[in-house]
């Protein structure tokens, strides 16, 4: 939040982004929420090569050469570097760790729209790690594989087009990222002990399970 309001003889620069533009760097989204714990950083000796980092940063905005948004990611990355830097040794915001971070910014990306169509190589290259990075990291951070968090996504969006949908279950499959249905049901038998039909019948257009008794059954008795 900013407030200049009444404000004399201020001169300086706004970068405005996104959490998406960090994806290539997770930690860097750690050290921003960091940074943000502090009213203020005084640069000193970084004061001159942010500045003209900055100013790159400007050029290639208004310019948007082929490849800017790369080189603007990874001056965002450096901008954050140097002002975690600027930070006395004493008074540094501690950055969670890496594995937490990683494994948040994973859980965030499958679960976005069309996030389940995602392979674990997939969100690895975007997250800008190898699958077996990937890999390791989140089962430090979670306890469960990429994989599996994938796959349990998927349950929940299906679930979620079976009770509230009247898609296929065909199109419920390719909207969970199968191509085959005939898959997709055994996964589906598998993760949830019944078939895409038997939960969409026992939701009952209600999306209330008969098992445990509905709040809007009215009370026996005057």
């Amino acid at each position: 939040m900013h407030y200049w309001a009444d404000t004399e003889e201020l001169t300086g620069r706004v970068v405005l982004f996104n959490e998406d533009f960090l994806l290539g760097h997770p930690q860097d989204l750690a050290a921003l929420r960091a940074l943000a714990t502090r009213p203020g950083i005084g640069l000193g000796e970084q004061g001159g090569m942010v500045a003209r980092l900055l100013a790159d940063m400007e050029q290639e905005y208004r310019t948007r050469a082929p490849g800017y948004q790369g080189v603007l990611r990874a001056s965002l990355h450096i901008l954050i570097v140097r002002s975690l830097r600027a930070c006395s040794p004493g008074d540094r915001p501690a950055v969670p760790a890496r594995p937490a971070e990683l494994a948040a910014a994973f859980t965030r990306l499958i679960a976005k729209p069309g996030g389940v169509r995602h392979s674990v190589a997939s969100t690895a290259q975007e997250l800008g790690v190898s699958p077996g990075h990937l890999q390791a990291l989140v089962k430090q951070a979670t306890g469960r594989t990429p994989g599996g968090l994938i796959r349990r996504q998927q349950t929940l969006e299906a679930k979620r087009l079976l009770a509230c949908t009247d898609l296929t279950i065909r199109q419920v499959a390719r909207e969970a990222g199968f191509a085959d249905p005939v898959y997709f049901c055994r996964f589906f038998r598998r993760e949830t002990g019944m078939t895409p039909g038997e939960f969409r019948s026992r939701v009952d257009g209600n999306h209330h399970d008969p098992r445990i008794m509905s709040i809007a059954v009215a009370p026996e008795g005057p």
